[in-house]
């Protein structure tokens, strides 16, 4: 994959608050953070660069690019975080006020006719069976349109950081569905399993608030 657009474009967007996160979260002084943030910038790259193109039509490029700018920082400090502190990590570093603000505007648009389209022609593309790097997944409308399941059986994510040794911190990546979610402000998420918990697969319920 290369550097340019949107490998580049997520590094100019969360760059500052990636590294801001470091202080209060593990502890580093204003130098340790620069320090950290310099390392992960340039192992950030060298995974872009070990990435396929994704084709066109594939709607999870951010997902993986996302994958990508997290795991360089945790490869990148000193001494790697437990679980709960890199949800946390994690979840202040993405949540943005830019990021809350894409999260409102998708709220407005979910369960919507574009939406659902796009769920189904996401469901029959399956990206995955052409690049591991990629999601594939099925759509599971609820009954009585009370929303809908999208159903995974292939994730990018977790051959991504298994490929990195990260595997203990998949679900810090998980979490932040429920919190997207809430972001957006429209859906309940609901979950039963993760393939990052040795699941059959992972559910992403969104169910509409009454």
């Amino acid at each position: 994959m290369k550097y340019a657009g949107m490998p580049w474009g997520m590094w100019k967007l969360f760059a500052k608050s990636f590294t801001d996160c470091l202080k209060p979260l593990m502890g580093m002084n204003d130098t340790e953070a620069r320090q950290t943030a310099e390392k992960a910038h340039r192992r950030y790259r060298e995974i872009i660069a070990g990435l396929p193109e994704f084709e066109k039509g594939d709607r999870f490029q951010m997902n993986i690019v996302s994958c990508a700018m997290f795991s360089a920082f945790l490869l990148s400090m000193p001494e790697r975080p437990n679980l709960p502190v890199a949800i946390e990590y994690y979840r202040r570093a993405m949540m943005t006020e830019p990021m809350r603000l894409f999260c409102r505007l998708g709220g407005q648009k979910k369960f919507t006719e574009s939406d659902i389209r796009g769920m189904q022609e996401t469901a029959a593309f399956r990206a995955a069976d052409r690049n591991p790097y990629s999601w594939n997944m099925e759509f599971i409308p609820y009954e009585n349109n009370r929303g809908y399941e999208a159903r995974f059986t292939r994730c990018g994510i977790c051959t991504l950081m298994k490929e990195l040794g990260l595997q203990e911190l998949i679900p810090a990546m998980c979490r932040l569905d429920y919190t997207m979610s809430e972001a957006g402000g429209v859906s309940d998420f609901v979950r039963e399993y993760t393939l990052a918990s040795g699941g059959p697969y992972c559910d992403c319920g969104y169910r509409k608030k009454v």
